[in-house]
Formats: C-alpha cells, structure tokens, sequence
C-alpha cells in the first residue's frame, strides 16, 4: 500500500514538474496565476499556516487512538499471514 502511494506521489510530481516547465516556457508565472485568481502568495501563506494549525492537533489526537489499535491487531495477527 505504501509503495502503491509513493508511485502515485512520484507521477504526480513527475506531471507537475511537466506542466510547469511548459508553462515557464509561454512566460506563465505562478504569481500571475495566483493574482487571476485573487489569491496574494501572503494569503496563500496564512491559509496554509490555518490549515496545518487545524489538522495537527486533530492528527495526534486520532494517532493516540489509532496507533495502539494498530499494534494490538498487529501483534494478535496469525503468523505467515500477509496484510497485502
């Protein structure tokens, strides 16, 4: 599962970085986008900083629950037997 979700992290980088060398090459900025669309890089800046001042509390406190659970199943699980 983890090697499946770094693959598609990998093509996603892969496009992007594609796309974005086309779109340097017409002279398209992300700053320019950014602006057509109303969003300052201040902002951008502010709404990801709220973001992660939101999820990392929620993120530790569902990991106090979910990592043990985890660990339990993980270690009452039949030898020989595969989770893939």
């Amino acid at each position: 599962m983890l090697a499946s979700f770094l693959r598609t992290v990998a093509k996603v980088a892969v496009a992007s970085l594609i796309v974005g060398t086309i779109l340097a090459h017409f002279g398209i900025t992300a700053e320019q986008l950014m602006s057509e669309v109303g969003l300052a890089p201040e902002r951008v800046l502010e709404l990801a900083r709220r973001g992660l001042a939101w999820a990392l509390p929620n993120l530790l406190l569902g990991a106090l629950i979910i990592v043990p659970l985890w660990f339990i199943a993980y270690i009452f699980r039949p030898p020989g037997r595969s989770s893939e």
